[in-house]
């Protein structure tokens, strides 16, 4: 099995999607380096996973797209993009494959090199309890080995006859159980006391397409609201920077707001509350334990086909919310993203009774210790004792 020799560094493909996906990389090839340092990896990376070592058969970027309708715009360059990794890797087939998300991309290159005899790992678990749960049967057949961030996606894949492993969340593990606020705002450069609002309008160019008018909007009224108060913004890349400054030069006026590249944890830290376009950074916020409101707007074919289809088998659409299964978090969605609703909560945050705050904090709180797992180990040892089970 695989295509080396005991002479030879063993070979891991691994391929990711999008900045999360990266980030877990990332951490997962530096702790099997420190299990086994003469390992090489290769495959569709980010900057993270090319500053841990791994070699860029492809950029991380050619994957970051979201939304059914968008994927089916690029469908022919993923599918080309697909077709030569099965190519390459059949040919000369490494030792493991492991897939960080991107199911939609992942999922059907997995099938084909498992179908082959390389052993599988996906690792971050699609949301198939939410919706369209009749995937966990093609799932089943094309992974070995599934890697859950959170134990109720781990219940789901042991119901379904699925070797599954929970790991917890690496970012439950790298963020502290009390952020240092005074030396987040130190070193940002804003000033100690005022009130702060981080608005994060997403990753991706369509999401920030969709969503900068109305969080600007919703900073304007809150803005007129409170004076005094000051905003900031996290900009994930240069393409997503430049859509947001393009509407806050035309919806923003004067409002006090600062924009920075990256530094989404500093922010975190920083800030009183936060606006939050649904994803990963939503839970990076409930670990910060900062007091939120979520919105998200899908692309309007998107959302139609999704609702006419009936895909969706959850209540809630946010981490905090599924995580505490129970509305933690106000949630914004397609038609209701306004922003005189967005102020009126983000102003009653911002004015939370004390009693509220400390139940706020304690569900974070649990939450946060649940996670803390120390992921990056538990995710390299899994991925060892399946190699090694292979290799017997």
């Amino acid at each position: 099995m695989g295509g080396v020799s005991s002479a030879e560094p063993m070979r891991i493909a691994i391929v990711a999607g999008e900045s999360s996906g990266d980030q877990l990389a990332a951490g997962l090839i530096h702790a099997l380096r420190e299990r086994r340092p003469t390992l090489h990896f290769e495959g569709v990376a980010g900057p993270r996973m090319q500053e841990a070592g791994c070699e860029t058969i492809a950029p991380m970027e050619r994957l970051s797209v979201m939304g059914l309708v968008e994927v089916l715009r690029h469908l022919p360059e993923l599918l080309s993009l697909r077709r030569a990794l099965v190519r390459r890797y059949l040919e000369d087939p490494p030792e493991l494959f492991i897939g960080v998300d991107a199911p939609d991309f992942n999922l059907g290159l997995e099938a084909a090199l498992r179908r082959a005899g390389i052993p599988v790992v996906h690792y971050v678990s699609p949301s198939v309890w939410a919706w369209r749960q009749g995937r966990v049967r093609r799932i089943a057949s094309a992974v070995d080995r599934m890697l859950t961030l959170f134990s109720f996606e781990a219940d789901f894949y042991r119901r379904h006859g699925v070797d599954v492993r929970f790991v917890g969340h690496p970012f439950a593990d790298a963020i502290p159980l009390r952020a240092d606020r005074a030396a987040a705002r130190e070193a940002l450069d804003i000033p100690g006391g005022g009130e702060v609002v981080a608005l994060l309008p997403g990753s991706r160019r369509g999401e920030v397409g969709r969503l900068a008018a109305p969080f600007l909007e919703t900073a304007r009224r809150l803005a007129a609201m409170r004076p005094g108060l000051r905003f900031l913004v996290p900009l994930a890349s240069r393409p997503v920077g430049h859509i947001f400054e393009r509407e806050l030069q035309r919806v923003g006026g004067e409002l006090p707001v600062q924009t920075v590249q990256g530094r989404v944890r500093e922010v975190l830290a920083a800030c009183d509350v936060v606006l939050a376009a649904s994803g990963t950074v939503t839970l990076e916020a409930l670990l910060f334990k900062r007091p939120m409101a979520v919105a998200y707007r899908l692309s309007p074919p998107t959302y139609l086909l999704l609702k006419g289809l009936r895909m969706i088998k959850v209540d809630h659409v946010s981490l905090p919310n599924l995580l505490a299964d129970s509305p933690l978090v106000k949630e914004f969605l397609q038609a209701d993203v306004q922003p005189a609703a967005m102020a009126a909560e983000l102003e009653r945050l911002l004015e939370l009774p004390e009693e509220e705050r400390r139940e706020w904090l304690a569900a974070c709180d649990a939450i946060h210790r649940s996670l803390r797992k120390d992921a990056d180990r538990r995710a390299a040892d899994a991925v060892l004792e399946l190699i090694d089970g292979e290799r017997r």
